[in-house]
């Protein structure tokens, strides 16, 4: 090997060990959450099709469990996943204000397209605009961290762990609408 080589082989070997990934910043974050939410995710003036009701959160928690859980768990806090703060970006937490803060379009619009070049896939032509509208309500509605237990994949369980504590949710949910009472989100002041 000439010594130019060898020279030219150790600067970049040099070069690329200096390079070193590291995650975002506050301020990283701060602006590619402003730049989501006001510029790329569109659907911001579409409104949730589907009433607020116990039927549609049921109808969007048997949807999120059949397409989302092993991303973001079966209460949507990453409960169980082995690898969501390890992506990059890391699996949201769908309680965050990040999250939260979107419009039921843009919630509906991220689920139909995904968001590239997160892990987060486009599930158009796999979900029909129904189930969609129903897991934005789903997510809208979400259980405590941890209290569906962790995704049957993670754990070789035949049935999901949290399958009757998700009825039992749901049947929580539906006593409440009989009852006239609905929870505030404390980020949208908007009734669940």
């Amino acid at each position: 090997m000439s010594r130019r080589l060898k020279l030219v082989s150790l600067g970049l070997l040099l070069a690329l060990t200096g390079c070193k990934v590291s995650p975002p910043g506050k301020f990283e974050r701060a602006v590619v959450k402003q730049v989501k939410q006001k510029i790329t995710v569109g659907g911001k003036g579409d409104a949730n099709p589907l009433p607020a009701t116990p039927e549609n959160f049921q109808a969007g928690q048997r949807a999120f469990s059949h397409y989302c859980i092993v991303c973001h768990g079966l209460d949507g806090q990453d409960t169980g996943v082995p690898f969501a703060d390890r992506m990059s970006p890391p699996v949201p937490l769908l309680t965050s204000s990040d999250v939260q803060s979107y419009k039921d379009g843009q919630l509906k619009r991220i689920i139909d397209d995904g968001i590239y070049p997160s892990g987060m896939p486009a599930s158009k032509g796999i979900l029909n605009d129904d189930e969609i509208w129903a897991i934005v309500q789903y997510i809208r509605h979400l259980p405590p961290k941890g209290s569906l237990g962790e995704p049957a994949v993670y754990t070789g369980g035949q049935e999901e762990p949290g399958a009757d504590r998700m009825k039992e949710t749901a049947e929580n949910s539906k006593e409440e609408s009989r009852l006239g009472k609905t929870r505030t989100h404390s980020h949208t002041g908007s009734s669940r």
